[in-house]
Parts: structure tokens; sequence; C-alpha cells
């Protein structure tokens, strides 16, 4: 299937993608209404509540998504980095909680709880592809094991009453692909939907997203398909839908590079064009990120604004020396100085540098 970004939009029209082309404006999962039809990803080291919260107040997007949560952390009560991953605020709904794990039991408790604390869906992660977690036969790890998936399925779906989903990749490899078969699975089981980036776990997040995957599955059950792969534009948010039929479009690695992207993408199905962000629009994203992760007082605030910074200055002018500047500070508000510093002195006007 060919993806808009692959391509040279064209000279007339500037997209790519069918006519009439378009994003569900909602999906209901379950008897919780998402809307619009569109997904922030879990991503680990991403999604906590500061980033979830930025992305919610930028607008256009219909579910946030929690970090990947380890199932046995959340049943230890001393584990304090369960419990930051699952803390959330009352603006974040609806919001899902992600979690990983193999036994069906521990699976189904930490489900009940995490429903005990206000999520309004709960997720099973079996699309990780990190070694450590793949290891513990959790995320993809599981695809090798379809039997021992349905006994999580079952234990989890008879242990809560808010709706269950999947997100999972297409299989192990080109050799093991499962995603119809898992797809069907979900629906006997009682899951309320399905969510597909369509990768193998030996392809981890390299080579090129297979919608036809995402098709598949969605000719063969009834419950909503969400797709995820290779979604950076708003042509290709309309265009996976178009060539898959899925119900929403899920985004992940595109949203901390360009977190304008939910709110382009209802833009572009409204107008047929969507806003590129300013300068004046960077620096003013950049400063209320960072902003939001000092009043947040997160243990890590320091760490997360120089991971953030690669994303959030790619493109920019001179990015590279105010890179150089964040990663050689020692604090977060010398960071944030740093920030306001670099881009007060670009967007001064003119006639006052000269001066």
């Amino acid at each position: 299937m060919r993806k808009y970004w692959e391509n040279p939009p064209n000279v007339d029209t500037g997209v790519l993608t069918p006519a009439g082309a378009t994003v569900p404006d909602r999906v209901a999962i379950g008897n919780i209404q998402i809307a619009p039809a569109t997904v922030l990803a879990p991503m680990a080291g991403v999604t906590d509540t500061v980033f979830r919260r930025f992305i919610r107040n930028l607008g256009g997007c219909g579910l946030i998504m929690t970090e990947f949560t380890s199932a046995d952390g959340v049943l230890r009560a001393k584990d304090q980095k369960a419990k930051r991953y699952l803390h959330f605020y009352e603006d974040e709904h609806p919001i899902s909680a992600q979690l990983f794990g193999s036994d069906p039991k521990v699976m189904a408790e930490a489900a009940r709880m995490v429903e005990g604390l206000g999520f309004d869906l709960v997720d099973l992660n079996l699309g990780c592809p990190a070694k450590k977690v793949v290891k513990c036969n959790g995320g993809s790890g599981l695809l090798r094991d379809l039997p021992a998936i349905g006994k999580i399925f079952e234990a989890v779906r008879a242990a809560i009453t808010i709706p269950f989903t999947v997100k999972f990749r297409a299989g192990w490899d080109d050799e093991n692909i499962v995603c119809v078969e898992l797809a069907k699975m979900a629906e006997e089981c009682g899951l309320c939907a399905v969510a597909l980036h369509a990768r193998t776990r030996e392809q981890g997040y390299s080579g090129q997203a297979r919608w036809e995957w995402i098709a598949a599955v969605k000719q063969a059950v009834k419950i909503p398909v969400i797709g995820n792969g290779d979604v950076r534009t708003p042509q290709d948010a309309c265009a996976i839908v178009a060539q898959t039929g899925c119900d929403a479009v899920m985004i992940g690695r595109t949203a901390p590079a360009n977190p304008w992207i939910f709110r382009q993408i209802a833009q572009y199905i409204e107008s047929g064009r969507y806003d590129e962000p300013a300068e004046t629009d960077r620096y003013q994203m950049i400063r209320t990120y960072f902003e939001m992760l000092i009043e947040e007082e997160l243990p890590d605030a320091v760490g997360k604004m120089k991971q953030f910074a690669s994303w959030f200055t790619h493109g920019v002018p001179g990015g590279a020396g105010l890179r150089k500047a964040i990663y050689e500070s020692k604090s977060a508000p010398e960071i944030l100085v740093r920030v306001q510093d670099f881009f007060e002195q670009r967007l001064q006007p003119a006639s006052l540098v000269a001066g």
C-alpha cells in the first residue's frame, strides 16, 4: 500500500489520499465514545501524565494512553514506578491504562486495580519488542504462544467491567503472522477493540508498516480496529482509513516530533488544509511543556527536557546550538532560561538586533 510520505504530493492539491477519504469523527469502544477517532499510542518514557495532558490541550486527540506498565509492578505496593505511570488527572478522560505481563491471574488482578483507579479502559500490550520485556514472555514475546494470550484475555475480561482492548503486532516474524487469528480470538473472548501496529516483532521499528495486515484484521472481526504504523501526516491518517477500513487511527512516534499532528488531522478533515507551526508556535510549545514538567515536580524533569529537546527542536534554525545548551544545563529552571533566551533573541525584530 502506498503512503503519502513515500510519494511527492500532487502539485495541484498537495494530497494523494482518495477523494472523500477521512478519519471517522468518533468510534465507540464498549460504552466509551472516542471523539475524534484518533489515539495517542502508549510509549515508554514518553506518554506520562505531562505529555498526555500536553497533547490533550493542543486538541484533536480522542483517546490517550499511559506508558506500558508492568502488571507485577501494579501489584507490588512499593513499586513507585508503576504508581507514577498510572497517575492521571480528571482532564485526561477518556484514558486507557496499558498493562503487560504473562500471568493471567496477575494480569486480572492488576486490571481490577486499574479499574478501581478510575481508568476508562484497560489495554493489553502485545507489541513491545524490547528484549528485556520479551525475555519475560511479555509484550510481543507472547505472540509465540496464542493459547497463553487466550488465557489472559479470558482472565482479564472476567475481572473487569470497563472496556478491555489489546494492542499487538502482526506476528513474531514474517513466517509467523498471527494478527488475524489473534484478533478473532480477542473478539471471541469479549474484548471491545483491537489495535494493530502493522510490523512484526523482528522488524522492531524498521522497515515499512504493512497496512494490508490491518485491512485483513478489519475484514475478520466486527469489533473496532485501530490502525497504527507509519502515520506521519494528516494525509497518512486519512489514507490508512481509506486503504484498510480501520475505525480509528493510532499515532506513536510522530507525536513527540510533531505534537500538533492530532490538531492538524482535525483541520485537514474539515478544510483539506492544515497549519504548519511557526517559530513562535514552536517556542510556545517547548516553553509550555517544560513549564508543565517543572510544575509537576517529576523526579526526572531534567532528563525529560533533554530527551524531548531533540524532538522539539528538530528543524529549528540554530537548533543544534540550543540542544547543546540544554544538554549542558544542570537544572530545569536553567534549561527554561536557555530556551527563552534562544527564542527571544531569534524572534525579536531585526531593527532591535541591529541596534
